[in-house]
Parts: C-alpha cells; structure tokens; sequence
C-alpha cells in the first residue's frame, strides 16, 4: 500500500490553490493572553512573533466569556469531580449530572420542551437534518447558509433540495410552490445570523410563508435555524434571531463555543423530536460528548447571561460594535449595516484584502480576510468581530490604524504578442 498515486495529484492541487491566494495559510499559534491593564483590553502573544502584543479582532467569543473567572472556576471543579474526559458515549456510560443539568438549563433558556448536546455545532447540525431528512422530504435552503448546512444536506437521502436566493422571501415562495407535488415533507432551512456578513433570517416571514404552504405536504414543512452566532448575543437578552424576529422555528440549533464562550453545540426542541434525535442521530450516538467540566462551564456561562450581569455585557458590546461601525462609516469604508458584533468591511478585492490583513498585522492586530470561494467573488471582505473585552481604546486604536492605510492595485504584468 503506498500513497505515491496520488502524491503528484494533491501537490498540484495545493499549487493551484497558492496560485489563486486561496490557501488559508499557517495557522497561528496563541502562546500567551494578556490580562487587561488601563484602557487596554486583553491581548495576545503568538509563537515566532516574541514581543508583541496582538488585538484580536477575529475571536467568536463575543461576550468574552471564555476568559471570565467564574466560568474557569465552574470547568475547574467540574474537572476535579468527574476527570478530563466522559470515557464513553453517552448511552453507555459517558452522561454525567453536568450532561443533564446542561440540557435542562438551555431548554429553559431557550423556552423549549428539551436540548440535547453534541460536541460541536457542526456535528448537530450534520447529526440533525440527515435525521429528519427522508427521500420523500424536499429540502429549502438559503444561498448563503454554512458549509455545516450544506454537508447535512449533502449527507442525507432526500426527494431533492433547492437553494432560494439569500433572504429572498419571494424565491423562498416560489419554491415552495414548485415543490409541490414532489414530496411528502419539506424541510426549510437557515442560519439565524450568517456568519460572513452579520444579517439575519427574517424567521417571522418564513413561518408565515410556510404556514400557508403546509398544507399541500402531507407530513408537513418543518422549519430549522442555526443560530450559532446569534444566540447569546442577537436579541434583546440574547436569545438570538427568534427573539429579535418574536418567532420560532420548529428546531433551533446552536453552539456553546461562541457567545457562551466553551465548547459544543445543542438542538432544542420539543420532547418528542429530542427523544427521537437520541435514537436516531449518529453524530449523538456513536461519538463522545462534550466533557462533564465543559458543560458545568458552559451551564455557568448561560446562567450569567440570562442572569443580572447579562444586560450589561450586551450593553457594552453594543457600544463598542456601534463605535466601530460609526467609526469605519467616517473613514469613508464600506460596511454592511446591522446590529449584531460581525462587523464586515467590504474589500471587494482578493489582492486588497490580503494587503489589508497583512497591514493590520505589522500594526498587532489580528484579522480575517474573507476570499473567494468563502465569500462570492467581488463580495471579499475583512470580518471584523467585536467582543464584550474590547475597550474604547482598542476599537479606537484599530480605526486609527486603519485610517492610515494605502494600497496600489498591482500592475499586471504586458502579454507578449504572438
């Protein structure tokens, strides 16, 4: 056995993604955090990059909880309690008291019957729809939806799937009307917040369209949202696009590892579909869940946004994404409007985005660029993202750099003649 046939085959197509600036690059390795001190909030040290101080501006962490002392403090003593790790699946032997008091704590959270956990959001959502999905179903899917929804979607057995156009309520109409006659249920399916440009489902008119339509499908149209970087953040207290939008979706999926600053994701819905998503989700059943101590942490974290503390983190984290946003408007950029902490600059250029994050970089603050094929191609951006740590200065200090920004498109190079 030998790797040597397709060795040739994968250095090329590495090469082709150099060539096009599609590769994402080395990683970069996080050494150090560094405690707030004055107006400064919390920076970071890499490897290879001794003493310098870097602002993250690319952290998903938007209330800064993974930093906050009582949520270390639950992880901590949940770990000296139960171990570094479940030791089995959870139908064997891998549910522990944190696993159950988790659960209860997001379906209350959330106002739902129950939740059950998985170890990444990715891993619910591709353990969730290929479950509901059968080949009489017809699944409807937003044009910009996350790579997790696609896959799921790819992985399931269905009648067939159509892509309406990015929050087009209309095309979403449209859709379901043709699919008529083609399938015994629909599944419609969004993010609550997309992830590359921080605007939102409008659930309530995606409910309202498919209550209409439910009728001409026997098993009904079932609506599924995953809101991973809306819930914690998006909303009046944080409950995400349902509570910005008063509306809900049959299931709702999400994260721990974003707002609430831990690790792991989750469904809630109603008691009957959680029992039956136990039974029937590989991604549940066959793979270790989360450990005890992440979910004591994790229970913390959401007890201390629904709790007193939560109205002012999201106060704050407001005030500095509006500061950012008013700030890049005066710089005369390009942004997309919105409220939630996603704060994307429209670069609409793959040479120029490169140029900026490397810029932003020799001036210590990390950023993401958003290239083709993440982004359509002439919607590249850089994806600001505002936490809850980030003090006036830090966003101050990230405008004034950007202020000072120049760039020249590169000169393309003459074609010889024939």
């Amino acid at each position: 056995m030998t790797l040597s046939g397709i060795t040739n085959i994968i250095a090329n197509e590495l090469e082709e993604l150099s060539a096009h600036k599609l590769r994402k690059g080395e990683e970069k390795v996080i050494t150090e955090i560094i405690a707030p001190s004055g107006d400064t909030g919390v920076r970071y040290r890499l490897a290879d990059f001794p003493g310098r101080e870097f602002l993250r501006m690319n952290s998903n962490s938007y209330l800064g909880l993974s930093l906050d002392r009582r949520v270390i403090a639950a992880e901590e003593e949940a770990t000296r309690a139960f171990g570094t790790g479940p030791g089995a699946v959870r139908f064997i032997s891998g549910t522990h008291a944190p696993h159950i008091e988790l659960e209860k704590r997001l379906a209350d959270f959330h106002k739902r019957e129950a939740a059950m956990i998985f170890s990444a959001a990715y891993a619910a959502v591709m353990g969730v729809l290929p479950a509901l999905i059968t080949p009489k179903t017809m699944v409807l899917s937003d044009a910009l939806n996350h790579n997790c929804i696609i896959n799921a979607v790819r992985l399931a057995s269905s009648a067939g799937k159509m892509i309406y156009h990015h929050l087009d309520m209309n095309d979403l109409e449209l859709k379901l009307k043709i699919s008529r006659g083609m399938a015994q249920r629909v599944i419609v399916v969004s993010d609550g917040i997309f992830s590359m440009r921080g605007d939102y489902a409008p659930l309530d008119h995606i409910v309202e369209i498919c209550s209409r339509y439910e009728k001409f499908y026997p098993q009904g149209i079932i609506t599924v949202i995953d809101d991973s970087h809306g819930v914690g953040v998006f909303g009046e207290t944080g409950r995400g696009v349902e509570e910005h939008t008063g509306t809900r979706a049959d299931l709702l999926i999400s994260t721990l590892g974003k707002s609430f600053g831990v690790n792991g994701g989750y469904v809630v819905a109603s008691q009957l579909i959680i029992d039956y998503l136990r039974e029937k989700s590989p991604f549940y059943i066959y793979s270790n869940p989360i450990t005890a101590s992440e979910a004591a942490a994790a229970e913390q974290a959401i007890r201390i946004v629904a709790g007193p503390d939560g109205p002012a983190l999201l106060a704050g984290l407001r005030e500095r994404t509006a500061q950012l946003k008013s700030g890049l408007i005066d710089l005369g950029f390009e942004i997309l409007p919105g409220e939630h902490p996603i704060v994307p600059l429209m670069i609409r250029d793959t040479d120029k985005t490169a140029a900026m994050v490397e810029y932003l970089f020799e001036h210590d603050i990390l950023a993401t660029g958003l290239n083709f094929p993440v982004v359509p191609k002439g919607d590249e951006e850089i994806r600001f993202q505002v936490n809850a740590g980030h003090t006036r200065h830090d966003i101050a200090y990230l405008l004034d750099v950007l202020g000072k920004f120049t760039w020249s498109p590169p000169v393309a190079e003459p074609q010889e003649s024939a």
